[in-house]
């Protein structure tokens, strides 16, 4: 007897016990893993040249990063409830173009912000409406309303960009605090902050999870599915309309052709980030990580000098691998 519970105390102390152990532990916190492997990043980066681990490189990665971390933060939202959202993309261009119309009329400041979130919002609306209502997949309809939307940002202005941006305007997207941290690196950290507050701590973010989790439970709970579907596209689009301003303030110019392919990054975050595209379970967090890391993926491989093609290779091997890693997180859940 005592022969046994010795080696029951062996088996649960030996090297694959724990390491079985810290396996489980890593994945059931993704912000704290995904540090570490972002941290890693930049040390192994930082030894192949000498100037990635620098102040104005890190900011530089913060600054690359913003646009696509605001998206995702959306996209998370959407994700978490079990749909998807193609069209931020189109809205980030439809937005940007909304609000340089607006400033073209000479409106004050406030008005062109107002007129860019209210354009997300209305996208974000019509998207959700179609998925609640209408009970059309998200897929099909947030495609549709990527390709309507895209056509509306190229029609509102013939397809010609806006150039130009009141100084007020530009500090959105090249002001600096203090001359040195970057403007949309903070609207960043604000946006995560508040998302994470609404995830936690509020109704809006439990009958997120719960419509993703298991959406005929949360029907029968009381969770009024159409304003709640309808509500996270609506944040989704609102977001996508914060980072087309952003990103037209930073050029100086609104791009009707602006956000092709956002979209995937912004999904790209999420996954990586660890959220399931399958709903109901991620961390709003790990997703502003993931954005960091596709941003240090490619701004290393700028400094290191590999040739840019090979950014969108790496980036999709992570995608491809962290969808990987939460099905074997599930499958190993169900046994």
């Amino acid at each position: 007897m005592t022969e046994m519970l010795q080696n029951e105390q062996l088996s649960k102390s030996s090297p694959i016990r724990r390491s079985h152990h810290w396996l489980r532990e890593f994945q059931q916190h993704p912000a704290v893993s995904l540090t570490a492997i972002l941290l890693l990043m930049w040390l192994i980066l930082s030894r192949l040249s000498p100037y990635f681990f620098t102040l104005g490189n890190v900011l530089e990665i913060t600054l690359q990063a913003a646009v696509v971390a605001m998206i995702a933060a959306g996209e998370t939202f959407v994700i978490l409830s079990g749909g998807i959202d193609l069209s931020v993309g189109s809205i980030f261009a439809m937005s940007a173009m909304a609000a340089g119309l607006v400033m073209q009329a000479q409106m004050p400041v406030p008005v062109v912000l107002a007129a860019g979130l209210l354009t997300g919002a209305l996208c974000g609306f019509a998207n959700g409406l179609g998925v609640s209502k209408l009970q059309l997949p998200p897929f099909i309809v947030t495609l549709g309303s990527m390709s309507i939307l895209r056509g509306f940002a190229l029609l509102v202005n013939k397809g010609i960009p806006i150039f130009g941006a009141n100084p007020d305007f530009a500090f959105l997207g090249q002001g600096r605090v203090f001359d040195l941290l970057p403007v949309p690196s903070l609207i960043v950290l604000g946006v995560y902050i508040l998302c994470w507050f609404i995830l936690r701590q509020t109704p809006f973010g439990r009958f997120t999870y719960a419509i993703g989790s298991n959406p005929e439970a949360a029907r029968l709970a009381g969770v009024g599915m159409v304003r709640q579907t309808i509500g996270i596209y609506v944040l989704c689009g609102t977001l996508a309309g914060l980072a087309g301003m952003t990103e037209a303030s930073r050029l100086s110019s609104a791009q009707p052709a602006g956000g092709v392919g956002l979209e995937l990054d912004a999904i790209g975050a999420v996954v990586i980030g660890g959220t399931s595209l399958f709903g109901g379970e991620g961390n709003i967090l790990a997703t502003l990580v993931g954005a960091l890391l596709i941003a240090t993926i490619r701004n290393g491989l700028n400094i290191v000098g590999i040739e840019a093609f090979w950014q969108n290779v790496v980036t999709g091997f992570i995608i491809v691998l962290a969808v990987y890693l939460d099905r074997l997180r599930r499958v190993h859940r169900a046994a």
